[in-house]
Order: structure tokens, then sequence, then C-alpha cells
């Protein structure tokens, strides 16, 4: 999963959800039509049609990620909005690697007409840099979805500004955090840990039965920083998330706030503790989940994603607990760095009709609910999930976001240069081949060269 996006917001204290299992990433799909799919819920039997009043021809074109989410949701919804068009010809350009294969066509300026912005290989600030969105500043703000509400009042998150503009709209929501096992931890008489002397605390007790308290993927790193250095940065600056703001838009002048020192300064005490399991450097996302369902690891940053993902690697009796954060001092308020996954528009899309039309089609609550029930995962529709059948990390998770004590960071996103530099520098940072203060003039030496 990829590390995306900010707006000034106040997140709803509710999220639309319902419980669903999905498998792993499926192998790679390009540009193959998509599947006329009978609906299979009496949800998607009574699909609304698509607030478009001209009729839709020609090529259209959608390329997604798959990961963690699965891609059952995409085959029903791109299958409901061919059969309402029947004379639009739909391409699907998605996988695993489906980002990494499109590269080429994005720089040379044959895209596709509607993207998922998620998983590796695509930034959204990037993509807006570069000049590959297009600007829906004006067109969101009165845009309605084919059920003839306005889609800006229906978001949980709004979306992140450029400038002032928008250019891609938040579908997903998600939240980064650390994941324990419950079960394991209620036999072992461990106490989940509400700040960060409480985690020291436990951590030490965890080593001492034999287990690594805390994993990570060092492959992807965005991982720990999304899960445990962010929220360490945001606790050390009085909560206050306009430091993440500013750092992400390349003000060189945050990037010497003290307060990112003291959000490192945590990870080099977990290292320093012997608390960070040495298979970290390198692992990839899949084998560090892996370790920790095995309980080699009882700690993993991560994204509400997990469990999903690994849905069919989860032992039995494997209680999933989340918790936001860890980095938080006594006293202090839970950080929940969230996280979103976005649709945009190529600038450069040669059916935008039809894209803007795909685009109101998807943000209803019907498509909302059945992303839920497909994926396994939040929408970022507004809705209640008091009466669903969500999981209880999911729940979990709903409450910490809800909590007057809980400080709701809205997306953040880093020019890609900068976030590799971030990623790259913590790796080195939990070996101890650097410390905190090269950490910050490594990266901040990126910034700079992004201000030129």
């Amino acid at each position: 999963m990829n590390m995306k996006k900010w707006s000034t917001i106040g997140l709803a204290t509710s999220m639309a959800l319902v419980a669903a299992g999905c498998g792993k990433s499926t192998p790679a799909e390009t540009t193959k039509p998509a599947a006329s799919v009978a609906p299979t819920t009496a949800a998607a039997t009574a699909a609304p049609t698509t607030a478009a009043s001209t009729k839709l021809t020609g090529d259209f074109e959608i390329q997604y990620f798959v990961g963690g989410y699965g891609d059952k949701w995409w085959k029903k919804v791109i299958a409901d909005f061919q059969a309402k068009n029947p004379d639009l010809k739909i391409k699907e350009s998605a996988g695993p690697k489906i980002n990494e294969q499109m590269k080429p066509r994005w720089i040379a300026g044959n895209p596709p007409d509607f993207v998922y912005i998620d998983g590796p290989e695509l930034f959204d600030r990037q993509m807006v840099t570069d000049g590959q969105l297009e600007d829906l500043t004006d067109w969101i703000k009165d845009a309605k979805n084919v059920d003839g509400e306005k889609i800006i009042d229906l978001l949980a998150q709004k979306p992140q500004l450029f400038d002032g503009k928008t250019y891609n709209i938040p579908f997903v929501m998600s939240s980064w955090g650390i994941f324990y096992d419950k079960a394991l931890f209620k036999d072992k008489g461990w106490a989940e840990p509400k700040d960060f002397e409480e985690f020291l605390a436990v951590s030490e007790k965890i080593k001492g039965a034999g287990i690594n308290p805390f994993i990570h993927t060092g492959k992807y790193p965005y991982y720990i920083n999304g899960g445990v250095l962010l929220p360490a940065i945001v606790s050390a600056n009085n909560n206050d998330y306009k430091l993440l703001q500013d750092m992400s838009t390349n003000n060189l002048e945050a990037w010497k706030n003290p307060a990112i020192l003291k959000g490192l300064n945590k990870i080099v005490q977990m290292r320093d503790k012997g608390y960070i399991d040495k298979a970290s450097v390198q692992i990839n996302h899949t084998d560090s989940q892996s370790l920790f369902l095995q309980h080699k690891d009882a700690f993993i940053p991560n994204g509400l994603w997990l469990p999903n993902e690994m849905a069919k690697d989860v032992p039995g009796g494997f209680d999933f607990g989340f918790i936001p954060s860890i980095t938080q001092d006594k006293g202090g308020k839970v950080v929940a760095n969230t996280s979103t996954a976005t649709f945009g528009i190529a600038k450069k899309a040669k059916n935008k009709d039809a894209a803007k039309a795909f685009m109101q089609f998807v943000f209803s609550k019907t498509q909302a609910s059945q992303w839920a029930e497909l994926s396994g995962a939040p929408s970022n529709v507004k809705g209640d999930i008091s009466s669903s059948k969500a999981p209880n990390f999911v729940k979990d998770a709903a409450k910490f976001l809800s909590s007057p004590d809980t400080v709701v960071v809205p997306t953040v996103s880093f020019a890609a240069d900068v976030d590799k530099a971030m990623q790259d520098a913590t790796v080195a940072l939990t070996i101890g081949t650097i410390t905190p203060e090269q950490w910050v003039t490594r990266v901040s030496d990126v910034v700079a060269k992004q201000k030129k």
C-alpha cells in the first residue's frame, strides 16, 4: 500500500463498513475487456443508472492496482457500469505490478482514462507535479453521484488540495497503526500499551519470553514511517499535525523542527533496547506479516488492510488487535495517521465523459457498501457501522477514530524523491548506521533539490 494525501478535515465519526474476506493479489491483467458478470447481490441488482445524460460510447480504460483489497469489487463495479452503458468498450489494466507496467504510457502521454491511485510506483503529488491528472476543482464542487447526492458532502475525508486545487478524490479510508494478537497477549498476561512507556515495558516482557517485540517491512519502510514515525512527530509537536503538512510541501523550515528529532529518537530507543527484529532490514511486507502471524514477532506497523491481505494465512484463534500509535508520552493522545486511496482522471484521457460518469457511479452509497463487503476495508463515504458485521479490529479502529482523545491526522503524501529518501534514511536509522540528525540532513538535502 502507498502513503497518500492531505486536506484539513474533521474525520466523520462513522465509516461505511461491512465485513468480508478477500484473497491476496491476483496475477497481472493488462488491458483486457471487462467481463460481463451478472450482479450477485440485491444491492447490485438495484444499482442505479449513471447520472450522465449523454450516451456513453467509445473506449474507456481503467487502471487499478490489485493488492491487499483484492479485485472482487473492481470486477463487480465495472460489470455493473458496463451493464448500464452497453455501447462503452471498457478495458481493464490491472494487477499487482500494473503501476510499474503502465509507467511508460503515462510518461509518453498515452495514459488510461481513469486511475486508482494506490500501491507502489504511484504518487499522487508527483502525478500532479508532472501534470498527469485532470484538475477536478470546479467539477467536484457540484458533482452529484448517480443518486443525485453531492459527492463532496458524502466524503468523510475531503480531497487533498495541491496549491488549492483538487486532482483526486479519496474513496478508501484506512489508518496506519500497530497490530498485535489479542489472544497471545491474553495468554501471556501482557497488557495492550497505551503509550510509549507502556510499549517499552511490555516489549521487555515479550523479549524475555523469547519473542521479538517488533518487526517492520524493511523493503518498504513507509510502513514504519506511517505507523510509527509520523505519529511520533505529531505527538512531539504538541499533537499539531500541521507540521507534517508543511513538511509534505517541501517547506525547508519545517524540516528543522525539533519534533522530527524527538520522533526519530523514539525509533532509536526501540533499536537500542533490541526490540526491532534484525530480519526487518530487507524483508518484504508479506514475509514480515507471516512472521508476525507465526508469533515470531509481537507487534507490526501496518494498515487496516493487513488481515484481509493475509486472510489465507491467519492461524486459528488469532485475534487482531489494533492501536493507531504507540509513541505518545504517558497521558498523551493517540495519533491516528490516516491513509486513503484515491481516484483520478488523466489530464490526457481520451474519454473524460466516461471517466467522470464512472466517478459519479462509484461514489454512491451502494458502491461504497459493496466496496466494504467485497474488500473488507472501510470506504471514505460516510456511513454507520453499528449494525454491520465488521471484524473487531475494524470496530476498534472506528472507536479510536471517533474518540475525542485521538488526534486524527489527514493523509499526508510526499514528493516521490522525498518519500524515498525518508524510507532509506529510516532503514539506516533502525540498524544504527546513521543518527537522527543525519536522517534529517539526508532528507532535507533532497527537499532542497525539490525547491530548485
